[in-house]
């Protein structure tokens, strides 16, 4: 019964909090070359989920609502994180949490930053390396190009947002990211894990919160299909119908994607993540019972 018991009940919050911050220490703590051998399929898995998403929004017999089918695309773009939580993979955004084991004075601001930054680098490489593959697949020609019509209305649209509006849209999606990975510290199975990571995950991506690491996917794929798409896919059904040509979307620009989407966007992501999270719950779970452990290693000494 008491075996029973541990598998049906989830752990308190304190013991939560602590789970994730002695994750957290490990990650931060691993060799750098593991740090960012790991970062590499953080980003292309999360990549992997923004293709799924993509493929749902190009359209459904009988012109299902605008939600509905955003919110079937957030439940499967779910499907990168879980690959990335599954598989022990590194993803920036959820690096942010490190900011725990950093508070209770277990790592250094070096290895914080140091976590951050081979994360960071490591994820756009995997996402941008997806995005070529998926380039030379010629999978945005498909149904007609209606799959590539999607990336680039996507990218402009993102790459429209004003530096604020970004910003304060990072910060909401990392709050709910870092949230999907602190409640798969509550599972027990694959199965309940997936679904800690999805219900997150739905909101953030049906409401249209930015993403860092998923957008290192998404704007250079949009940036891929405006510079070098093939006359052909110019020529696709859906792109005619829409009536738009590459000019419409001029504003695709490395210094877009750098300056005006993943800068602020990334900011937000920490903000969201290490505040909104981890010293949100740190300082509910860990302030004090950190003080009492020292305390009570004073006392026995």
């Amino acid at each position: 019964m008491d075996d029973l018991a541990n598998k049906i009940n989830i752990p308190p919050a304190p013991a939560m909090a602590k789970a994730v911050e002695d994750g957290m220490y490990a990650k931060a703590t691993m060799p750098a070359w593991k740090i960012f051998w790991l970062g590499l399929t953080g980003g292309a898995y999360i990549a992997f989920g923004f293709i799924m998403f993509v493929t749902t929004q190009q359209g459904a017999p009988g012109e299902w609502p605008l939600g509905i089918t955003k919110m079937i695309g957030g439940a499967l773009f779910a499907t990168g994180l879980i690959m990335v939580i599954n598989s022990g993979s590194d993803l920036f955004t959820g690096t942010t949490l490190n900011v725990m084991p950093f508070l209770s004075k277990r790592i250094t601001a070096g290895q914080l930053f140091r976590h951050w930054g081979l994360s960071y680098v490591a994820n756009f490489i995997g996402s941008v390396t997806i995005a070529i593959l998926v380039f030379l697949a010629n999978t945005p020609a498909t149904n007609k190009s209606a799959w590539g019509l999607i990336i680039l209305n996507v990218t402009k649209g993102k790459l429209s947002l004003d530096w604020g509006n970004a910003f304060v849209l990072g910060i909401l999606c990392n709050f709910l990211v870092c949230m999907a990975v602190w409640l798969t510290f509550a599972g027990r199975s694959f199965l309940d894990k997936g679904l800690a990571i999805v219900v997150p995950l739905v909101i953030f991506v049906s409401t249209g919160f930015e993403h860092s690491v998923a957008n290192m996917f998404m704007l250079p794929m949009g940036w891929l299909i405006k510079t070098f798409g093939a006359d052909s896919f110019w020529a696709g059904e859906a792109i005619t119908n829409a009536g738009v040509t590459a000019a419409d979307f001029d504003m695709i620009s490395w210094d877009k994607i750098i300056l005006g989407n993943l800068l602020p966007v990334t900011l937000g992501n920490i903000i969201g993540g290490a505040l909104c999270v981890g010293c949100y719950f740190w300082v509910a779970y860990r302030k004090d019972a950190i003080k009492a452990e020292r305390a009570a290693a004073i006392a026995a000494k």
